[in-house]
This record gives C-alpha cells, structure tokens and sequence, in this order.
C-alpha cells in the first residue's frame, strides 16, 4: 500500500506521523468505510426506482413513474438534509469517530428492512433508518478526514480526491453487484448485499480504528445537563410535525421531492443565520461563511443535473438504452455503475495532478465553476440522440457522456469537501459539513422535482433547457471568482 514513514510529528494519541502515498494513514481507515457505505447506498438506490415502479408481476410496487423518481429524489434530499442532524450529534454528544460507526449501524439495520420487510412498509421503515445513518456518517466522515490536516495543508485537494476514489469504487460495484441480483433471484436480493456491504464496512472500520488516534473522538461544543430536556422536546415535536403533514393529506408522495427541496432550502438559510451571528463565530470565519454562499449555491446546481442519474436518467437507461453486450443484455441499474469507472480512473489523476499544482491550481472558485459548466456540457451532449426513438441509444454513447459527468464531479465535488473543511468555524466543523450537504440535499431533491417534467417526446427540450442553465450558472460563478477569492481569506 506505499511507504509508510514516521517522522518526529507525533498525531497525540495516534500514529507517530505514519503517512501512506504521503497522506495521514488515517485516510485508509475513513477510505474503507466510506467505500463500503457507497458500496450499500448506491446498490440499494440504482434499484430503488424500478422497485417502486415495476409492475407486481415484476416484483415492483406498481407507481407512477413520475411519483417514484420523485420518491428516489426525496429520499436522497432527506438523506443530505438528516447530516444536520448527524453533525449536531457529533458536535454536542458523541463527537465525529463515534458518530461515523453508530451511522453505520443505522445504515445497515435500514438495508436489512428493505431486504426482509415487504412492500411499503419497507419501504418506509428502511429508508428512513438508511437516510438517517447515511447522514450520521457521511457528515463526519468528511469532517474526520479534514482534521487529519492542517488548514493550509496544500495535500489535503489530494487526499479529498483519494477519499472520493473510495466512494466511487464502492459506487461502481455495488449497483453491479445488486443489479445482477435483482435481475436473477429478486429486489429483496439486491438489498440483502447492500446490507451485507455495509457489515463488511463496518467489520473494517472497528478492526483499523486506531489508525485515526484522538481525531475526532472529542466533544467540541458539549450538550449541558440542562439542554437535554429541550433537545429530546424538539425531536418529539419534528417527528408529530411530520405524522401530521402525512396524516392530512399536506404531504403526500406524489409531492414529497417538492416538499423535501422546501424544507432543504429553509433550513440551510436558516443554518447560515445561525452561524453567521453566533458569538462562538470569530470575524474571520464569518468572513469566510459569506464566501461559502454562492458555492453552495453552485453546488446545489450541480447536483440537481448530477443525481437524476437515479431518476431521469435511470427510466432513461430502462426505456431508451440498448444495453445488448455481444448478444448479452446488461441490467438497466448498470448506468449507475459507468460513471463511477471513470472517477476510478481519473482520480488518481486529479489528486496527483493538485498536489504537484499545490498553490499554483486554480482556485476553489474557478474549481466549482468549471464542473458546473462540464455539468451543463454533458447534458447538451444527449441532445444528438434525441430524436431517435424506442431503445436505440448505444450504451457506448452514454458511457461517453458519463466521463464528462467525472470530470465535472473531480472539478467540484471532493474540492466542495475540502474547501468546506478549511472554511468551516471551529465551532461549527461537523455542522459546517452538513450545511455543504444541505446544498447536495437539495440538488438531489431537485433532481426528483425536474425528473416530473420528463418526457421521452421532448427529451431535446429536457435535456437543452437544463443544460444551458448549467452552463450560465458556472459563467457567473467563474465571474465572481475574484470576489469569493478575497472573501476566503486565506484558503486557496
């Protein structure tokens, strides 16, 4: 696995400075789980859309397709919008590294419901335990891998972009792995392995714990005594609120993506006001929490075209798409394993490429503007096959047009990370990254809300107008680079 050197710089607690490939060797540790948290989360979701629509004689559900794809962007919102409440546990109650293997748990309890529970009761009982684990560990993954390096740590793009091949290579092999397993024994198959994978992930994290040493393991802003009682009351309160807008009919599951996307954005901008005027915010960091504003602004735009691989592009994939391999025909779930084979490819890449650039790579601005524009590209580039018509577009073509989805992703998301860590208040780290979540929160509900309006006789609309918009809004975000720059205050 690389050299491993230890140096007088002593991790308290931890390795004495071990690194591998010149990264903290805690990055292998926080790899792994990840790698396998993908592994289950992207199985499970790339047959989530087809369990819900087939038909009962398929194994399905029998929806809407329209009320399915708008189930799968809900879902993946709420999965985003639960990191709040994973940070908050993480900086109140049990501190990052606990979070991380608790979340886990959740995640697999959530995978063997789908497996093992039948039709909606599953369904609910399952998702929501897999978006709240997913939202415990996916926060305070990240935020754990930001502590194993300094602020101006030039390796810290590289190790984020090493930290994001695991997430892919979990994310490339879990859809084929589930998929093949629906397609031959059955749905209920495919969420036994998601369930299996997170065990696996769970198995390595616990055996390679002390890698980490003392990182993440305190309290930073500890829950009183006397905040408990107020604590559970507003848990209380947001479960009635919720059985409420279910029980009257406010909510329903035709509207859910609408309403997820709703709630995201209030409370990210209610998220914002809280650290921008709290007292344990220094001048300085709230500084750098107005540069954080228009990318997290870019970044939700980012995710709403990114994610319908799960919804528009998934009934595209089941409906459009000649998957026939030399007289063998793939599952349509597979589209969710081709882009992920490009950032496998291409990570290596980024990361060698951003740690030998160091200070001389474009900046975070400049970063997120270019991945939102390589976004828009990529959607322009179905416009040449929309006007074919049945399953008559080649999967050679698609798998093009997923490099260019990889690329953008490499541009954007493992820098939103990275950047997210450097900008966050020391009071507010795991709860920073859960505001940088609320922004792909809200993509991916988004990605549900625009899968409504899809329609293979006007896929050339579709996919333009979304395009285009992709395309001005990383033009604007590349305008006011400068701007975000100096507001950044020293983080590059």
């Amino acid at each position: 696995m690389g050299a491993v050197e230890h140096t007088a710089g002593d991790i308290e607690g931890g390795p004495a400075g071990r690194t591998v490939f010149g990264h903290p060797i805690g990055l292998t540790n926080l790899f792994g789980v990840e790698l396998w948290e993908r592994f289950s989360f992207y199985g499970m979701l790339t047959i989530l859309a087809y369990y819900l629509y087939f038909s009962l004689t398929d194994g399905g559900l029998g929806m809407e397709k329209t009320t399915a794809t708008g189930i799968v962007g809900a879902y993946g919102g709420l999965v985003y919008l639960s990191t709040v409440l994973g940070g908050w546990i993480a900086d109140r109650v049990l501190g990052m590294e606990r979070t991380v293997f608790y979340g886990g748990v959740v995640v697999m309890c959530g995978h063997v419901a789908l497996a093992v529970v039948p039709g909606l009761a599953g369904v609910g009982v399952g998702l929501v335990l897999v978006a709240l684990g997913s939202g415990a560990l996916k926060a305070n993954a990240s935020s754990l891998l930001g502590t194993l390096y300094e602020k101006d740590d030039p390796r810290a793009d590289g190790g984020f972009t090493l930290f994001y091949l695991g997430i892919n290579l979990g994310a490339f092999v879990g859809p084929l792995i589930t998929g093949l397993l629906q397609t031959r024994l059955g749905f209920h198959w495919g969420f036994g392995a998601a369930a299996v994978g997170m065990a696996l992930g769970l198995t390595q994290y616990v055996i390679f714990r002390r890698n980490l040493g003392d990182h993440g393991r305190t309290v930073p802003n500890p829950l009183p005594r006397s905040g408990i009682g107020w604590a559970v009351g507003v848990g209380i309160l947001t479960v009635a609120v919720i059985v409420a807008a279910f029980a009257t009919g406010l909510v329903k599951l035709s509207n859910l993506s609408q309403v997820t996307t709703g709630v995201i954005v209030a409370a990210a901008i209610a998220y914002f006001v809280v650290m921008l005027t709290s007292a344990k915010v220094v001048p300085i960091e709230r500084t750098r929490l107005r540069a954080f504003i228009p990318l997290f602004i870019a970044n939700a735009v980012f995710w709403s075209l990114f994610q319908q691989i799960f919804t528009v592009l998934a009934i595209y994939s089941d409906e459009r798409m000649n998957w026939s391999i030399f007289g063998w025909t793939a599952p349509s779930s597979w589209i969710g394993s081709i882009e992920p084979v490009w950032i496998i490819l291409l990570s290596p890449l980024f990361a060698i490429m951003w740690t030998r650039l160091g200070q001389r790579a474009p900046t975070t601005p400049r970063k997120f503007a270019y991945g939102v524009i390589g976004m828009g590209v990529a959607f322009l580039l179905f416009l040449p096959m929309s006007g074919s018509t049945g399953r008559a577009v080649p999967a050679l073509w698609v798998l093009a047009i997923m490099a260019v989805f990889a690329i953008s992703e490499l541009l954007l998301s493992p820098i939103g990370l990275s950047v997210t860590t450097k900008l966050a208040p020391e009071a507010f780290r795991a709860q920073m990254m859960a505001l940088y979540f609320f922004s792909v929160g809200i993509g991916t509900s988004m990605s549900g809300v625009l899968s409504g309006y899809y329609d293979p006789a006007h896929e050339f609309a579709y996919f333009g107008i979304l395009g285009v918009v992709a395309v001005v809004a990383g033009v604007i975000v590349f305008a006011l680079s400068p701007w975000i720059s100096r507001l950044m205050e020293g983080v590059h």
